[in-house]
């Protein structure tokens, strides 16, 4: 199992600063990719650009490209640049974000997302083969008939013959999709326990698709902080869980919620979720219990967070991308340290 990091995307829990020493520090340290997020602040395609400069070795994953935020060629354009600009370590990670950014933020509406995220990929795959853009499909027509458009080309070639082409989803259709035309999936809160619900729905799609499952790299996110002092470990998690299950997305709406569900805490989400939305984060956070942390996070002692290692290996997970959360840089860079030591 290989180790990537999580930077997230500015004021997460990381400045640029800090992004920019976390992946110099692990490239040093051995990891195998590091990952830049975006929401609606700081993108994640001239996060990685800088750091392509700044690094020679570590691949560079984008986690994610929001796909309302960009037409599948500007995706494209992107990819190739910075695998041009990194010399061929480009991971391109993909993801529909959610409602509320993806309608509010970017005009773009969410709907039918299975087939716009089939489609998207397919464009973005012939736009990086350089073949010229002629496409008819449900939610995608290029060029636009009745115009003066025309059928292009990409005028630049990636240095990789094929860019990886990661996908974010949560839900079983998407997971689903994600066995099928990916190379790679990206689950956020993944719980090793439930693997073969996951293995079976990526299954499903890596036999539409004709290829083998192994053919598809399970590479969750997952949050990380090494603590002799196991409550004051999982306090680290309570935050950002929170914040997700409580707050990201509507109350009718919130796919990470669901997903707590299906792990058995139901009662416990809608306590979450009920507190986050009337303004009580504090009481949300205390409500997550310590048994939902433990099987989402790798919090604790060293010799806990080793036993989890040891799950998440033996679940099939390819690669773990981990995101420190810590007070501090130098406190993350131990993170990253102990971590890299505890999977080597």
């Amino acid at each position: 199992m290989k180790l990537g990091l999580h930077i997230g995307y500015w004021g997460l829990w990381m400045g640029p600063e800090a992004q920019h020493a976390a992946a110099v520090a692990a490239e040093r340290l051995g990891y195998d990719s590091v990952w830049a997020a975006e929401a609606y602040g700081s993108d994640a395609a001239t996060v990685l650009g800088w750091l392509a400069g700044a690094t020679s070795r570590v691949k560079l994953g984008s986690a994610v490209f929001q796909m309302p935020a960009r037409t599948p060629a500007m995706t494209a354009m992107t990819a190739a640049t910075l695998d041009g600009l990194s010399g061929g370590r480009l991971i391109l990670g993909l993801g529909s974000s959610g409602p509320q950014v993806s309608e509010g933020w970017h005009g773009q509406p969410f709907a039918r997302q299975l087939r716009r995220t089939r489609e998207y990929v397919e464009v973005v795959r012939m736009a990086l083969a350089r073949e010229r853009l002629v496409y008819h499909g449900e939610t995608l027509e290029l060029p636009l008939p009745n115009g003066p458009g025309k059928a292009l080309k990409l005028t630049i070639a990636p240095v990789q013959e094929r860019i990886p082409i990661y996908l974010a989803a949560l839900g079983p259709r998407n997971t689903a999709l994600a066995g099928e035309i990916a190379d790679g999936w990206l689950p956020t809160f993944f719980s090793p326990e439930h693997i073969s619900h996951f293995r079976g729905l990526l299954a499903q799609g890596a036999e539409r698709s004709g290829r083998a499952l192994g053919e598809v790299e399970i590479a969750p996110m997952v949050s990380v902080h090494i603590s002799d002092d196991l409550e004051s470990a999982r306090d680290h998690m309570r935050p950002g869980l929170a914040l997700y299950v409580g707050g990201m997305g509507s109350r009718e709406q919130n796919f990470y919620k669901t997903l707590m569900e299906q792990y058995g805490f139901a009662d416990d989400a809608a306590r979450v979720q009920d507190l986050f939305l009337t303004g009580k984060r504090e009481e949300a956070c205390r409500a997550l219990p310590g048994e939902l942390i433990d099987m989402v996070c790798l919090c604790g002692p060293r010799e806990r967070v080793a036993d989890r290692l040891a799950a998440y290996r033996e679940a099939g997970v390819g690669t773990l991308i981990a995101a420190p959360v810590a007070a501090s840089a130098e406190q993350q860079a131990r993170q990253l340290e102990q971590l890299a030591e505890l999977a080597a």
